[in-house]
């Protein structure tokens, strides 16, 4: 599997077939799932926490470090791949939706090379 070969759905639907394999489907509940999300991104940050970011780069280029962060980004997709599932929200067009809320909340052409949000006109 590959980003490039793989769909959103394939996804779920692996992830639906691991937990149902476990019969985990009595903990893969909101609350729990979105705990957990929160728990593995504070596993990601424990990589670059004292780090600067000239630090964190050279990290980065460390295989055995690039593999663990990426194990976490994997837990935390897991995870929110899971909360999908169980609250049957459809990632691809909650994240086009948001995306052009985004646009207009930061217009490009307002933005651009910083990250402060534009004062709005009048």
């Amino acid at each position: 599997m590959t980003d490039g070969e793989t769909t959103l759905a394939e996804l779920r639907a692996r992830m639906t077939a691991f937990v149902r394999e476990r019969r985990w489907q009595k903990y893969h509940k909101p609350k729990n799932l979105a705990m957990s999300i929160a728990i593995e991104a504070a596993e990601l940050m424990e990589h670059f926490q004292w780090l600067d970011h000239a630090e964190a780069a050279s990290a980065l280029r460390r295989r055995q470090v690039r593999k663990e962060v990426s194990h976490e980004m994997a837990d935390i997709l897991a995870f929110l791949l899971s909360l999908a599932n169980e609250l049957d929200i459809d990632l691809a067009a909650s994240f086009e939706e948001k995306m052009r809320r985004n646009e207009r909340k930061y217009p490009a052409a307002r933005c651009r090379g910083h990250y402060k949000r534009p004062t709005r006109k009048g």
